[in-house]
């Protein structure tokens, strides 16, 4: 169990977090959290959470929140987009905790507030954001690093928060100064794993702060890239076209399956179509052997190049 000294006021996702639970990843602020955005908390939710639960439910959706339980560790609940509530069970981890508040929760929260969450990560370059959005595993993280040792700065890693604003231009908002990079990736780069943590029950995962590569201010999003592993041995590029850009955003929405259990299928459609209307969209396909990943950033560099031409 925690035990809550001082409340701590962070900021990501262009939010003004209030919570009872540290978060070390963090960015910090000063204030007392009067005006926060969102409250993450510390309460019982076993009395709410048998009166909704049916037998062997694991999600509970309703209007107003969803919860979930995660084994004997947490049930969690994520109401109106305002607060997360976390109620400790009998194998409760902070560590295995804060992964899980700063990932599914914080992207059912954004779907909540209908803010579109892509699974993914985005850079700086030139003034403008592109992401890399796919499937865990394709090396989306990996990427990202890949372009900081260049000298680019991470706009988000693992959920981008992607907006659209009263003109209609699609806005990606930073989410927190790390990354989650694997040891194989580490080492490929030429970092050392005991710098850093591990996450939780990851043993070979590890949470890489960068707080001086890292962007701090909304940027407009000028493009998608979408990586699939292949059996081929080259890399190969293709521009995605037509509805076949909705079809991608859809699929790589993060925790996609609330869309339609929030009643956020319309609002989803004519958030993607905004975003796919004014935005650079590619597939990348790279080997599933070797390390690619400098490779991959001469490559997406080119083609952002070549399309400023």
């Amino acid at each position: 169990m925690i035990v809550v000294a001082t409340k701590m006021v962070y900021k990501a996702f262009g939010m003004k977090l209030l919570s009872e639970i540290p978060f070390p990843e963090l960015h910090q602020i000063c204030g007392n959290g009067n005006m926060a955005d969102v409250v993450i908390e510390i309460s019982d939710l076993t009395g709410l959470w048998s009166k909704l639960a049916l037998r062997d439910e694991k999600i509970i959706y309703t209007p107003e929140l969803i919860m979930f339980q995660l084994h004997d560790t947490a049930i969690f609940c994520i109401r109106e987009g305002k607060k997360i509530t976390v109620s400790p069970l009998p194998e409760f981890d902070v560590d295995m905790v804060r992964v899980y508040i700063l990932g599914t929760c914080m992207g059912v929260l954004l779907l909540q507030r209908k803010v579109l969450p892509l699974h993914g990560s985005a850079v700086a370059i030139n003034g403008r954001a592109y992401g890399f959005i796919g499937d865990s595993g394709t090396g989306k993280s990996t990427l990202a690093a890949a372009f900081i040792s260049r000298g680019y700065q991470l706009v988000s890693d693992d959920v981008l928060a992607v907006s659209v604003s009263h003109e209609g231009i699609p806005l990606i908002t930073p989410s927190y100064p790390q990354q989650k990079l694997w040891q194989e990736s580490l080492n490929e780069l030429g970092m050392k794993a005991d710098r850093y943590r591990h996450i939780y029950q990851r043993e070979h995962k590890f949470a890489v702060p960068v707080p001086e590569d890292f962007f701090t201010e909304p940027l407009p999003l000028a493009g998608l890239f979408e990586l699939l592993v292949t059996g081929n041995e080259t890399l190969e590029i293709r521009r995605i076209e037509r509805l076949e850009r909705l079809r991608t955003i859809y699929y790589q929405t993060y925790r996609k399956f609330l869309i339609s259990r929030l009643a956020l299928m319309e609002w989803h459609f004519k958030t993607s179509a905004n975003i796919a209307d004014r935005i650079d969209m590619f597939q990348l396909r790279r080997p599933c052997a070797g390390f690619t990943a400098p490779h991959l950033a001469s490559l997406i560099l080119s083609t952002i190049n070549q399309e400023e031409e």
